[in-house]
């Protein structure tokens, strides 16, 4: 492809993505979101009491709420305590929360959550994966990241994250598969172009994932990988719409096309995408 096959290639993913966004959440968001809903927010104290007995843990919940999930806790696991508030709601229709200023702890009792490491059953809704092969393109970005000057990384311990970017180092969860691995980096490169300089301070947290996962669209649909509800999906787990991706489509365009022409997708020589 030359610049300008790179440039319509960009508008037409763009224009799918904003046609997907206006049609609202797909059924696989409302199902992930639903489950991820089951999942309290836990209150400091008990975020490190968790942590300090399971460090691994990444979803935890109460052997109830897992079986409510169609999941359930393996024989002989050993819950993990916290500290669970019995409250007192400041209103009457006020629902109370461990972290709801609504309502007021009376007392604390000890209770025990199980992490998702710890049951078995039926899978958790996740939302859309990326698919296909990548073929040369992820070792052509690999190299890209590396020059310039980004350190690369594998870590486990940036769970449930599939990756992340730190200005200046890109950490990715390791045994992802090659596509979602592809889409992953390309995200935090865009990340790494995009979010590192004076621009940043005059961007939210919603319209920067709007912008590197939208270049990560782009990037996976030119090499020919199946993006399904993915990019989608993540864009509006954000709150992202079509109006904040219009906004940002010069700068959107701009860093698709350097990762594409550095990946060699704007080489005659590379195979036809």
């Amino acid at each position: 492809m030359n610049s300008e096959n790179i440039k319509e290639v960009t508008n037409q993913a763009i224009e799918q993505l904003v046609a997907a966004l206006n049609q609202g959440r797909s059924e696989t968001l409302t199902q992930y979101l639903a489950a991820i809903g089951r999942f309290h927010r836990y209150s400091l104290r008990n975020v490190m009491l968790i942590a300090s007995q399971k460090p691994t843990a990444t979803h935890v919940a109460g052997f109830h709420a897992w079986h409510k999930l169609g999941r359930f806790v393996k024989k002989g696991e050993k819950g993990i305590l916290i500290l669970a508030p019995i409250v007192r709601r400041k209103h009457e229709n006020a629902a109370p929360s461990e972290t709801d200023e609504s309502s007021t702890a009376v007392y604390f009792r000890a209770a025990y959550v199980f992490d998702i490491s710890q049951t078995d059953g039926k899978e958790l809704p996740e939302i859309g994966s990326v698919n296909g092969d990548p073929r040369e393109y992820r070792d052509r970005l690999g190299k890209f990241v590396t020059d310039q000057g980004i350190l690369l990384e594998y870590s486990q311990d940036i769970a449930p994250a599939r990756g992340t970017s730190a200005g200046g180092k890109i950490t990715l969860l390791p045994d992802q598969t090659p596509a979602e691995e592809f889409a992953t980096l390309t995200h935090e490169v865009a990340h790494e172009l995009m979010h590192r300089d004076e621009r940043r301070a005059s961007t939210s947290k919603r319209s920067r994932e709007t912008e590197a996962e939208a270049v990560a669209f782009v990037v996976c649909q030119a090499i020919g990988l199946e993006t399904g509800s993915a990019a989608q999906d993540y864009i509006q787990l954000y709150e992202g719409d079509a109006k904040l991706l219009s906004e940002s489509l010069e700068y959107i365009q701009h860093t698709a096309t350097r990762i594409l022409n550095a990946i060699g997708a704007g080489d005659s020589s590379a195979p036809p995408v």
